[in-house]
């Protein structure tokens, strides 16, 4: 069972997370975090001195996040590839809310979070690596991905595009 301790934290960083998402982070003040969490902003403060603190609690959860679902990938049924390739689409969930944070924080050229983004990245490359024992090619399926998660938030997807990128992976031997 989570404390309330726990969960006031995670209510905090899940409103931080929706203000960067939906309006950038200089809306995401800490006023409006503690509106948004419905807390006090004494509450918030107790557990984020500062808007740096929000930013390393999103990295830090991200980062575990990120870890998670490498290692969901690497002892998934469909191989790393299949689970990379089919995860590689926004669902809502909470590893998507953070990296899309994330990204928002990195509008702002911070290093801390260029640095956790790639982290993120490479945490996946290393279980594509490991799976494929080729550098080129576990690159080229994480730019597929990459490729893939856009069409799927651009607004105007192919919902086939999954099936045409198996099919010519099938037609290259994987």
């Amino acid at each position: 069972m989570t404390t309330p301790d726990r969960s006031t934290r995670d209510r905090l960083l899940n409103a931080f997370e929706a203000l960067l998402v939906q309006q950038g982070p200089r809306a995401a003040t800490l006023e409006a975090v503690a509106a948004e969490a419905g807390v006090s902003k004494g509450g918030l403060l107790y557990h984020f001195a500062s808007k740096d603190d929000l930013v390393d609690g999103t990295l830090e959860r991200l980062l575990t996040l990120a870890h998670q679902d490498a290692e969901a990938m690497r002892t998934s049924s469909s191989g790393p590839v299949q689970y990379y390739l089919e995860t590689s689409v926004s669902t809502g969930s909470d590893l998507d809310r953070a990296l899309v944070a994330a990204a928002r924080l990195a509008q702002d050229n911070t290093e801390r979070v260029s640095a956790a983004l790639a982290q993120v990245r490479e945490a996946w490359l290393e279980v594509l690596r490991a799976e494929l024992g080729d550098e080129s090619l576990a690159r080229t399926i994480q730019l597929i991905g990459d490729g893939l998660y856009f069409n799927d938030v651009s607004g105007m997807p192919d919902p086939d595009a999954l099936e045409h990128v198996q099919q010519v992976l099938g037609r290259l031997g994987r």
